[in-house]
C-alpha cells in the first residue's frame, strides 16, 4: 500500500501501451501505484491518438469494430496485469480494471456474459471487471462475484448506488461461498464541476459537495462491512487552476480505501500532497453543508441523477466513437 498502516492505495487512472512499458513500471518500482483503472474514454484517447496501436490494428484487418477494440484493449489489460502480478501475489492489490461494453448497462445477462468472457480471455486473477451501478448492474455484480471474479462497481454518485453494489457483492459471496476483492468507484469532481458556479453565486463554499458526498458514501460502505470491499475514489483529477492539483486525493485520504487518479495528479500528491488521513468526516458537518444547498433552492438529488445519466452517456459516446473509427 502507498500508506501501509492505513491500507490506502493509489491506482493510476490511465492505460496506454507505451506508458505501460515505461512510466507505469517506474511508478510501481518506486512504490507509488498499486493498481490501474481504465474506461471507454481512456481507451478512446489511447487507441485513437497513440501510434503504438497501429501495428496490431494492421493485423486485425477483417474483424468487426468491436472485435478490434477488444483485441487492443485486452492486449493492454493483459500487459498491465502481468506487470502488476507481483503486487497481487504479495497481497498488495495489483489489480487492473476493464469495463464491460457500456451499451449493456441495462442488460444484466449481457453484462454477465461479457464479464465472464473478458475475464476468461484475459486469463489473469488480478483483473477486475468494471460494471456500472445500475439495476441490471447489481444483478451482474452478484453473479460475477459468485463466480469468483473481482468486480469494480463504477459510476457511483449516490449512497443508494453504493449500498446496492455492496449488497450485491455480499450476497454473491455468501450464496456461492466465494471470497473476492471488490471496489466501489465513487465519482467526485464531476459533482463539483456541475455545481460550483451556482454555489459560488449563492455564497456557498465551492469544491466541497463532491468530497462531502464521497465522504458520506465512504462511511456508509465502511459501516456495511462487506468482506474485502473497499471504497475507490474516482474522478479525482482537477480541472483548471482554482484547486491545488492533488486536492481530491488530499481531502479524501482514508484508511481502507483506494484513490485512482490521472498520473499528473498522483505526481502532484507524491511531491507535495497532504498525507494526513481526512476521513471519516463528521456527519453533522456534511449534513450542514447539504442543508445550505437545499436552502439555496438546489436539488442535490437531481444533480446526482443527472451525473449518473451523463456519466453513462459519456462512456457510451466514447465507445461509439472508438467503434466508428475502427470500422
Amino acid at each position: 500500500m502507498y500508506l501501509k498502516e492505513e491500507r490506502f492505495a493509489l491506482w493510476a487512472d490511465f492505460i496506454e501501451r507505451d506508458y505501460l512499458d515505461n512510466e507505469f513500471k517506474t511508478l510501481i518500482e518506486k512504490g507509488i501505484i498499486y493498481g490501474a483503472t481504465s474506461n471507454p474514454a481512456i481507451f478512446k484517447s489511447a487507441i485513437l491518438t497513440s501510434p503504438a496501436y497501429k501495428r496490431q490494428l494492421a493485423e486485425l484487418d477483417g474483424l468487426d469494430a468491436k472485435a478490434k477494440y477488444e483485441a487492443l484493449a485486452i492486449f493492454d489489460i493483459q500487459k498491465a496485469a502481468d506487470i502488476l502480478r507481483p503486487l497481487y501475489d504479495a497481497g498488495e492489490d495489483g489489480y487492473v480494471s476493464i469495463e464491460v461494453d457500456p451499451m449493456l448497462c441495462d442488460d444484466a445477462e449481457g453484462t454477465i456474459d461479457e464479464g465472464r468472457r473478458l475475464h476468461k480471455t484475459i486469463g489473469s486473477p488480478n483483473v477486475m471487471i468494471k460494471v456500472p451501478a445500475t439495476e441490471a448492474g447489481y444483478v451482474a455484480m452478484k453473479t460475477l462475484v459468485g463466480d469468483g471474479i473481482a468486480v469494480n462497481a463504477t459510476l457511483v454518485f449516490s449512497k443508494e448506488q453504493a449500498l446496492s453494489s455492496a449488497e450485491a457483492f455480499d450476497a454473491g459471496q455468501k450464496e456461492s461461498g466465494t471470497s473476492v476483492d471488490t471496489v466501489i468507484s465513487v465519482f467526485v469532481s464531476r459533482i463539483d464541476r456541475a455545481m460550483d458556479a451556482e454555489l459560488s453565486e449563492k455564497g456557498i463554499a465551492p469544491a466541497l459537495a463532491g468530497n462531502y458526498n464521497a465522504a458520506a458514501i465512504y462511511s456508509a460502505i465502511e459501516a456495511k462491512g462487506v468482506p474485502r470491499c473497499r471504497t475507490l475514489f474516482a474522478s479525482t483529477g482537477v480541472k483548471g487552476d482554482d484547486l491545488r492539483p492533488s486536492y481530491y486525493i488530499d481531502e479524501l485520504l482514508a484508511a481502507h480505501s483506494v484513490n485512482t487518479a490521472p498520473v499528473e495528479t498522483i505526481d502532484a500528491f507524491v511531491k507535495g500532497g497532504d498525507k494526513v488521513i481526512k476521513l471519516p468526516i463528521d456527519a453533522a458537518i456534511i449534513d450542514a453543508h447539504f442543508a445550505k444547498i437545499k436552502e439555496a433552492g438546489i436539488d442535490f438529488d437531481a444533480v446526482v441523477a443527472k451525473q449518473i445519466s451523463d456519466g453513462l452517456d459519456a462512456f457510451k459516446e466514447a465507445f461509439r466513437e472508438i467503434l466508428s473509427e475502427l470500422e
